[in-house]
């Protein structure tokens, strides 16, 4: 399959620069994937979209600020630090850095803000313009502390506009929990605890995966032929309760309803047993989604609206077929929704 097939022509002012007024308040599409009909509502009409019985799997990894931005040792000319994820020992990254052709092997850059100051020296160059990056501090102020009082929320490159202090709250879901994306769950931006509750109430099951979103979703499809894409290697894990949940589901036919692709990926990254036993447990996965793919568990799916010829769409489309999934993303950009990250969403079952 081409590539040049999920292309979608989407005017620029519909690409959404900052959240909505509430978070609640943004409109959700929502699709049945048998027929291709949608229906235009808001993200607080989705505990009427639901079932009682159906199990919601939310992804509840945290995003740190990791784009650092300071000045290069010795000379004071700006520099950028992208922290992508641990290098393996203590206080080691491996990271994007701006300007990469200053900055090689043994360059060091300073970085400081609110009486905080943090170093970083470049230790080793990788493919793609990687970098190998050891931190400290000279106060002894703990790196992690240092790197969240400083950093930058690392908003998506198509978010034209500085990060600000209101981001480390919006780009960020309600039940964030567990420290390590570089980039946020964008379908659960949309939730907020009134809907959790009146999910609760009306016997919506709600379970949490976790999946650290890596530097790979920023990252465009370079290849003509979608199966010669390949992801990069991400994070989860999985409890047992949320496996249990899972299964309890299955068995009941109650439908597992993945807020985001990111959970999507995990859920279908699990192993089944001969007795339909979904298995909890850690690992890193690199599975790519595109049509054609069978889903195993994802019975039902909410999310934002995707780039262009990105994997994203690529996995919408394998969920509720690419034809309909364009179709819907034509109605929508006539409709004037929002897209990306801080725009609107679609629920697909």
């Amino acid at each position: 399959m081409d590539v040049s097939e999920f292309d979608v022509d989407l005017p620029d002012e519909l690409i959404a620069q900052e959240p909505a007024a509430d978070r609640g308040g943004s409109r959700l599409m929502a699709m049945d994937r048998a027929s291709g009909r949608v229906a235009h509502h808001r993200f607080c009409d989705l505990p009427s979209l639901l079932r009682a019985g159906d199990l919601v799997v939310v992804n509840d990894t945290r995003v740190f600020p990791a784009r650092l931005i300071g000045t290069r040792l010795p000379g004071g000319g700006a520099a950028e630090c992208f922290l992508i994820h641990p290098a393996g020992e203590r206080d080691t990254w491996t990271a994007l850095v701006h300007p990469g052709q200053r900055l090689r092997e043994g360059s060091r850059m300073r970085f400081e803000g609110g009486g905080r100051v943090l170093h970083a020296e470049v230790l080793a160059l990788h493919f793609h313009g990687r970098r190998t990056v050891r931190l400290w501090t000279d106060d002894g102020a703990a790196v992690q502390e240092t790197i969240d009082a400083i950093g930058h929320i690392p908003l998506p490159p198509y978010i034209r506009r500085p990060d600000t202090d209101s981001d480390r709250d919006r780009y960020q879901t309600v039940y964030a929990r567990e420290r390590g994306s570089i980039a946020a769950p964008t379908a659960g931006l949309h939730f907020t605890p009134v809907i959790l509750d009146e999910l609760r109430h009306r016997g919506i099951e709600r379970a949490s995966v976790t999946l650290h979103v890596g530097y790979g979703t920023f990252q465009p499809v370079r290849v003509d032929r979608v199966e010669d894409h390949r992801v990069e290697g991400e994070h989860y894990a999985v409890p047992a309760e949320t496996a249990e949940a899972i299964t309890r589901a299955r068995r009941n036919g109650c439908r597992v309803i993945a807020v985001g692709t990111t959970t999507a990926r995990t859920l279908e990254s699990l192993a089944i047993t001969a007795a339909g036993e979904v298995t909890a447990g850690r690992g890193e996965t690199t599975l790519f989604i595109h049509p054609g793919f069978e889903f195993k568990i994802v019975s039902g799916l909410i999310t934002n609206f995707h780039l262009p010829r990105s994997s994203l769409l690529m996995l919408v489309s394998a969920f509720a077929g690419r034809e309909q999934v364009l179709a819907a993303y034509r109605e929508a950009v006539a409709a004037r929704y929002r897209f990306y990250s801080y725009g609107d969403a679609m629920f697909i079952a």
